[in-house]
């Protein structure tokens, strides 16, 4: 990590601080070193810089759309925080192959299944490069939740502090368990992880992930002692 992207991650936590108040005790779970893809919701903003900020000085990446990168503001930043572009309208092999790149070297990798912000905090259906990304680089997948954002709008129109809650869930990682990856298990593998970022929210923000409490798990491999529904 740079000096520059240091004082700037400072003075984005000293901004997000005087905005939100953030419970970040969950952050204690991740681990100290080695690859990670983090799976979380996407509610606001704040959540990349929430991240970029409380995690270091771990070495994190993520992915974003080209066109952010041309943004006059919003470019220098994510080029400072050195994210990844990716071209959303084709197959882009090489960004995934950078991923991959980033996760060898024992970056963490944040991604958000969702695609796109909720706003409304409401968690909504996942998309399957979270699972292309995990299998290509055998890296554990950590499932993270933050929820309180949808009320910063409204919030900062009332001069009032949002609070931020952080949940933190056990990683795991995905087993094929000698089955084909076609397009049925893709998304059902897709669901698994979904369902663990939901079983992290509190029930009225599931969506259509509102059944935790029924779903098992075939493809997502636990450490022994994880409290999880059976497997199929």
């Amino acid at each position: 990590m740079t000096f520059l992207t240091k004082i700037f991650n400072l003075f984005v936590r000293f901004v997000t601080s005087l905005i939100c108040r953030i419970d970040k005790s969950s952050f204690s779970k991740i681990p100290a070193q080695g690859p990670l893809v983090v799976a979380l919701n996407h509610v606001t903003f704040l959540e990349a810089p929430l991240l970029f900020t409380h995690l270091q000085p771990r070495p994190l990446t993520g992915l974003s759309k080209t066109e952010n990168f041309e943004h006059p503001i919003i470019g220098p930043i994510f080029r400072l925080w050195n994210l990844i572009p990716i071209d959303r309208d084709k197959a882009d092999f090489a960004a995934l192959q950078e991923t991959r790149n980033r996760l060898k070297n024992g970056d963490i990798l944040a991604i958000f299944p969702e695609g796109t912000r909720s706003k409304n905090g409401i968690l909504q259906s996942g998309k399957s490069g979270v699972v292309l990304v995990a299998l290509r680089s055998n890296a554990p997948i950590l499932p993270m939740a933050i929820y309180g954002g949808e009320k910063l709008g409204e919030n900062l129109r009332r001069l009032r502090r949002t609070q931020f809650s952080v949940r933190v869930g056990d990683p795991f990682h995905i087993n094929l368990n000698g089955d084909k990856l076609s397009r049925e298990n893709l998304e059902r593998i897709t669901d698994e992880i979904m369902y663990r970022i939901a079983a992290l929210l509190p029930e009225q923000y599931r969506g259509p992930y509102a059944d935790v409490e029924n779903v098992t798990y075939q493809y997502l491999e636990f450490e022994p002692g994880v409290d999880t529904p059976s497997n199929n």
